[in-house]
């Protein structure tokens, strides 16, 4: 009779709550653009690179009902954090672009849904667009075993522009009536939990972690703890950044108060918990991104025998982090000496003196002492908030990784002008002959540092091909590396 009393206050706690909503798709299908006219915002616009970089939750209201929406980038570099947003969400979205039609991520996109068994219902985006086809796109839909209402199959989609807002709201119309098919409660008289969706370091705030809430309720003050990390809310804010004292499921909320950085990824608890509850380790701090490697000189020199490039890896967030080292770790010849989460600063440089490392930052800042010492100690940062400008400065590493044959060489005796990339040098061919519009290798202390190219040649202030071994030029040279007197180019 207990039993069956307790299911019942059970059932009596048990309150509707909002769906959540994840938006996936192909690169630059309009994921972000549907979520900027659905929020009347302008996240598109402050987007580097006009893609999505982290996962993002937001709330809307639609016919006085709420709705959170989680918005997930479509670089193949950001999987996992893709799985995670299916994971978490209700229902999805899946974002087809008229105009281009199914692609790589669109079909990596419906696998995800697919595996996680989240209900979806499909947007047809851009029928603004006058190469749009929507038949086209059932047909390829259909041959992904994606079966349309009205096209053989049971799922739900909509035509849409989520330029100029045609379907949208018919598309959000599709959503709550598929919510209210999944019947999505919780129990008010729970404590809350759910799940860790971003983790950073704020070097004023300190650790803070997104989170979407699952079930009960958040509250301030409550303890908190993950698998990983354990805390206890000293800050609450909702999806705005307001603080306030709780939280509702299905809401997103930013927490200050972890101790350690949590794993995103990973079920959180709050109220009053006993650590037996969770598998948390014996050790907490196990889990936190491994620390900067201050001397390792037998990873150096086996390194150079396997001709490897040694990277510390930095980036703003935990999400960040796992995208940029998951693909960097496909990448031959690379050993990653540390990777964490945060600014660049002057222990990183140091660490990567020692280690002849160079500094990859993802969306991180490099503090001035990190700049000052780099420069002092040669040592390079490559930093970018656009995760596909990394890897292409990491290939071109590798070009110059290569040891190309010198065929000749130039000493640089002066540099008398920098703009935007290109400096006026001059110099005297030592060895060889150089050659107008010619990419050279940069060597510093007998070191290879950069590339560039030669824009103009000049001999005796005038223009020319050629230039001869013992003979002086003057040049428009381009390259991102700032020459300095007693380089050499080498060719």
């Amino acid at each position: 009779m207990n039993k069956i009393n307790n299911q019942q206050s059970i059932i009596n706690n048990l309150l509707p709550r909002p769906p959540i909503v994840v938006v996936m798709g192909h690169v630059d299908h309009g994921k972000t653009t549907l979520l900027d006219f659905i929020r009347k915002t302008n996240v598109v616009a402050k987007e580097v690179g006009g893609i999505t970089q982290s996962t993002g939750a937001y709330v809307i209201a639609h016919n006085s009902k709420v709705i959170t929406f989680i918005d997930t980038p479509g670089h193949e570099a950001f999987l996992k954090m893709r799985q995670r947003g299916a994971k978490i969400a209700d229902l999805g979205i899946l974002v087809v672009a008229a105009d281009e039609g199914i692609k790589l991520q669109t079909k990596e996109a419906i696998e995800i849904l697919n595996k996680s068994k989240t209900p979806f219902v499909v947007a047809v985006n851009k029928i603004d667009k006058t190469n749009a086809d929507i038949e086209k796109i059932k047909q390829e839909l259909t041959q992904a075993e994606v079966l349309l209402e009205g096209f053989g199959g049971n799922i739900s989609w909509q035509a849409i522009s989520a330029k100029t807002g045609q379907g949208i709201n018919e598309l959000l119309d599709l959503i709550l009536l598929a919510a209210e098919m999944e019947e999505l409660t919780y129990n008010s008289e729970d404590r809350g939990s759910g799940v860790i969706i971003e983790s950073r370091i704020d070097s004023s705030r300190g650790i803070s972690a997104s989170v979407i809430i699952k079930n009960g309720i958040l509250k301030i003050g409550d303890e908190i703890a993950t698998p990983s990390a354990k805390g206890k809310i000293r800050i609450l804010e909702n999806f705005l950044g307001e603080r306030i004292d709780q939280l509702n499921p299905s809401a997103p909320a930013l927490i200050l108060g972890f101790e350690t950085l949590p794993q995103i990824g990973e079920e959180f608890i709050s109220g009053k918990i006993d650590l037996s509850e969770l598998e948390i380790e014996a050790n907490l701090k196990k889990s936190e991104l491994p620390k900067i490697v201050q001397s390792l000189p037998k990873e150096i020199e086996i390194a150079a025998k396997e001709n490897k490039i040694n990277l510390i890896l930095k980036a703003d967030v935990s999400g960040s982090l796992e995208a940029l080292s998951g693909v960097i770790k496909t990448f031959p010849g690379v050993k990653i000496i540390s990777e964490s989460v945060g600014d660049i600063t002057d222990g990183d440089a140091k660490s990567a003196f020692n280690t002849k490392s160079i500094i990859i930052g993802f969306k991180s800042r490099v503090t001035k002492a990190a700049e000052n010492l780099a420069k002092a100690q040669n040592i390079k940062i490559i930093a970018s908030e656009i995760i596909y400008d990394l890897f292409k400065s990491l290939e071109a590493e590798f070009k110059i990784l290569e040891a190309p044959i010198i065929n000749g060489k130039l000493e640089i005796l002066g540099v008398f002008g920098k703009k935007a990339g290109r400096q006026i040098i001059g110099g005297r061919v030592t060895a060889g002959n150089l050659k107008n519009n010619l990419t050279v290798n940069i060597q510093r202390n007998e070191k290879i540092i950069g590339q560039g190219k030669i824009i103009n040649l000049q001999k005796e202030k005038k223009d020319a091909n050629q230039v001869k071994e013992g003979e002086e030029c003057g040049m428009l040279f381009e390259s991102m590396v700032a020459m300095n007197m007693g380089d050499q180019l080498v060719y």
